[in-house]
Parts: structure tokens; C-alpha cells; sequence
């Protein structure tokens, strides 16, 4: 078959599967992996399981582990440390959630530059103070009597405040295109959220673990793990420069040479010899 009688068409099919084969490498690099992103694995694990257990398990044993496992105000003034670690093991939604998947591109990315414990770190400030800014006020309230009881005790779990904490962080590691960008994706369902505010509180809360992420950007500046290799081994330490051993050359005694002797000219008579 000559190069006339081939197919075009079978020519650009090889650069298209490896155009695609590419393109799922890429995306496969964004999720989290055991080895790479050991807190967005394992603690997407977790998510994973209870999603599965709220979306297929016994209903009636499902509503009263949330319940049990919310950050309402009753149960942040009886148990606060438990509910507070708790309501973070559920994702609102379940499988079908948009915040699972959010929260595997978005911590694991986060985590990629700055490491596990930091990553937490800022997942666990954005949940708590969020919490505890939006809950604290409904105690206060029904204290005072402008909020009727029945408001102390209320569903309220999710990874939704950490979340958009990490959504912070992260932005502000970005270049200024992609990080303008997140950020304006963020802003703009947090605005819609207080718009329709079908939750006041989760309404406010977004935005208040937003900012909180967005604070902890200067915490991070030294985490930050720059592209590209590592410092070199020459600035390190010095390198060592191997040294050619000396090999002895035998010495040849010079060939000796016999002396010639000159007889001295006669001198004439009456010539004068020069010193």
C-alpha cells in the first residue's frame, strides 16, 4: 500500500487517544492518593462510607445518628467536642452531594502545598469557628427569648464549612487568574445563599469559613512547597573530588659521557695569554 492508497482518516487517530490518554492522566492527578494526599484519602474514606450508609442503610438508625451528631446549640453546650468531630463525618447530600467532590479536588490540592497536618488544620478552624459563630448567636438569642426553644435543637452536620475554609487557603495560593476565579466561584454562592437564605445559618456560615480560609494564607506562606527539584547537593554539603593516586615513575640514570680533554694551543713566542 502506498502512502496515496492509505486511509486518511486512520492517520490522527493515534495523536487523539494520546491527546485523551493524556487528559485522564491529568485529571487522575487531581484526585487524592494514599502515598501523596494521605488526610484527603483517608479522611475521604470515612465520607465515602457514611454517605453510603445514610444513602443505603436503615433510615430510621440514620436520622438518629444526624441528629445525635449535630452542631446544634443544645447539643454544643452538653458535648461540644464530640458533635463538633462528629457532624464532620456526614456529607449533607450523601453520594450525590456536590461537596464530595468538591472535596477531593479542593484538599487535595490544597494539601499537595502544604502538607496533611496544615490542611487539617485549616479544614478543622473553618469548621469549628464557623460553627460556633453561627450557633453561639442562636443560644444567645433564645436566652434573651427573641428565638422561641425549639431553635436550640436543629439538624446541622456537613464538611460544607471546612470546605469552603480550604477553598480560602487554597486561593491564595494560586496565580492570580485561577485564584480571582475560585474566588468569585466561592463569592458568588455565598451571595446566592444569603439571597434565598433557605438556612440562615449555613447562609452565613459559608462566608464566614470563607474568610477564615482566606486568613490562614499568611499561616501557609512558609508551607508552601515550591515547584520544581530541590536544593543542590553543592550547596549542601561539599563534594568530594576523588583523588588519582601517584604512580612511581623508575628513574633511568643518565648515559655517562667521557671527558674530552683539549690540549691547550702552544703559545707563540712573545704573544700575550688572555685570563
Amino acid at each position: 500500500m502506498t502512502a496515496v492508497d492509505a486511509d486518511p482518516s486512520a492517520a490522527p487517530r493515534r495523536p487523539r487517544w494520546r491527546r485523551a490518554r493524556s487528559a485522564l492522566g491529568r485529571a487522575a492527578r487531581l484526585l487524592p492518593t494514599p502515598l501523596g494526599t494521605p488526610f484527603t484519602f483517608c479522611y475521604g474514606l470515612i465520607l465515602l462510607g457514611t454517605a453510603v450508609y445514610a444513602d443505603f442503610g436503615d433510615q430510621a438508625t440514620v436520622h438518629q445518628l444526624l441528629r445525635e451528631s449535630s452542631t446544634d446549640a443544645a447539643h454544643l453546650a452538653d458535648q461540644p467536642l464530640l458533635v463538633l468531630i462528629a457532624s464532620a463525618l456526614w456529607v449533607a447530600g450523601g453520594l450525590y452531594s456536590v461537596y464530595g467532590l468538591a472535596f477531593g479536588l479542593v484538599v487535595s490540592a490544597l494539601e499537595r502545598r502544604v502538607g496533611a497536618a496544615r490542611t487539617a488544620g485549616v479544614f478543622l478552624v473553618g469548621h469549628v469557628l464557623a460553627t460556633l459563630a453561627t450557633e453561639l448567636p442562636v443560644a444567645g438569642a433564645v436566652a434573651a427569648g427573641r428565638l422561641p426553644e425549639a431553635s436550640l435543637h436543629r439538624l446541622d452536620y456537613g464538611i460544607s464549612f471546612g470546605l469552603m475554609a480550604c477553598v480560602g487557603a487554597l486561593a491564595g495560593l494560586l496565580r492570580p487568574a485561577a485564584k480571582w476565579t475560585l474566588l468569585g466561584v466561592a463569592g458568588a454562592m455565598c451571595a446566592r445563599d444569603l439571597t434565598e437564605l433557605v438556612d440562615p445559618l449555613s447562609s452565613w456560615g459559608h462566608p464566614i469559613a470563607l474568610l477564615t480560609g482566606i486568613a490562614c494564607r499568611s499561616l501557609l506562606r512558609d508551607e508552601e512547597r515550591p515547584p520544581g527539584p530541590g536544593p543542590s547537593a553543592s550547596a549542601e554539603e561539599p563534594v568530594a573530588v576523588p583523588t588519582v593516586p601517584t604512580v612511581p615513575v623508575p628513574t633511568v640514570p643518565a648515559p655517562r659521557v667521557p671527558e674530552q680533554r683539549t690540549e691547550a694551543a702552544p703559545v707563540a713566542p712573545g704573544a700575550v695569554r688572555d685570563r
